[in-house]
């Protein structure tokens, strides 16, 4: 390949890689399952798969479920707390 065609090639793989990473800019990404359900990826190692009137359903129901998470911040874990705690070793009786 001559260097012109190749600095083309650079470009446009750059431009679609800049094109993927806005897309996925959360880490989040969604795609249509093979039942016609809705998948949401980069939540945790599986993704969450529901059908479009469970995700509505869900959505409707966003401000009650900051409410409880407010209301539950005590007893509520992050992912890295729970990171933390699997790496203590469990007490000794």
């Amino acid at each position: 390949m001559a260097d012109d065609t190749l600095l083309q090639e650079l470009e446009r793989l750059k431009a679609e890689n800049a094109a993927l990473k806005a897309r996925s800019a959360k880490g989040l990404s969604c795609k249509v399952s093979e039942k016609g359900a809705l998948s949401v990826y980069g939540l945790g190692r599986f993704p969450v798969t529901l059908y479009k009137e469970q995700w509505a359903k869900l959505l409707d129901w966003t401000e009650d479920i900051r409410a409880f998470i407010r209301e539950n911040e005590a007893a509520l874990k992050t992912k890295e707390d729970k990171s933390k705690s699997e790496d203590r070793p469990a007490p000794s009786e």
